[in-house]
């Protein structure tokens, strides 16, 4: 069996409506699978999805559980855009009801760079190179 390295993003309650908006967002993107729980106070909510972005594999679950963590800033999706329209339309989409770490700026090592926290808590860096 070929070895597979995911990232895996566990959300509490909104998996899927976080994966609609990622592949919305993305060309060649689709959400490739939705395994649900079947029963109990956590009937309906992703057990296990998968989904692509641009061509990246990702695993995406509902936890039932609260814990007392979430997602970092340190662990973030980069993203490399391949015209400014496609930064703006992006940045302004995941900064919307999120947080702007770093302001979509020119930093001197790229055109435009901005590093967001999307309404999920999910982090993007968005790249203009």
């Amino acid at each position: 069996m070929a070895q597979a390295i995911l990232t895996h993003l566990m959300f509490e309650g909104d998996a899927e409506e976080a994966m609609n908006f990622y592949v919305s967002l993305f060309a060649g993107s689709d959400i490739l699978h939705i395994e649900r729980y079947p029963d109990g106070d956590s009937k309906g909510m992703v057990r296990q999805a998968r989904f692509v972005l641009a061509g990246r594999e990702f695993i995406a679950i509902d936890s039932f559980i609260s814990h007392n963590f979430t997602f970092t800033p340190a662990m973030s999706v980069f993203v490399d855009c391949e015209s400014a329209t496609e930064f703006e339309r992006v940045y302004a989409a995941l900064t919307e009801d999120g947080n702007a770490l770093m302001p979509a700026e020119n930093y001197g090592f790229s055109q435009r760079f901005g590093w967001v926290t999307d309404r999920f808590g999910v982090s993007w860096q968005i790249n203009l190179p």
